[in-house]
């Protein structure tokens, strides 16, 4: 079900025996997860657990680089 500003609610998933959950067809069609994609779960005691494909997390890794060096540059 799609939300406001392209927030969505995808249902429940349940926990396998091994710790393992199923990411349902809709969210894996919303965010072209595919099939051997590395993702990145990422957890907060307070807030819950957030998973991000690695692409995303290099690429806000590299703008934050990016954006120290031309700091660095003006100094």
């Amino acid at each position: 079900m799609k939300g406001p500003d392209g927030k969505y609610i995808f249902g429940t998933v349940r926990v396998g025996e091994k710790g393992q959950i199923v990411i349902p067809k809709e969210a894996r069609d919303v965010f072209n997860i595919k099939p051997g994609d590395t993702l990145l779960l990422l957890g907060d005691e307070q807030q819950g657990i957030a998973i991000v494909k690695n692409e995303i997390m290099f690429k806000f890794a590299q703008d934050i680089l990016s954006a120290q060096e031309i700091r660095e540059d003006e100094e």
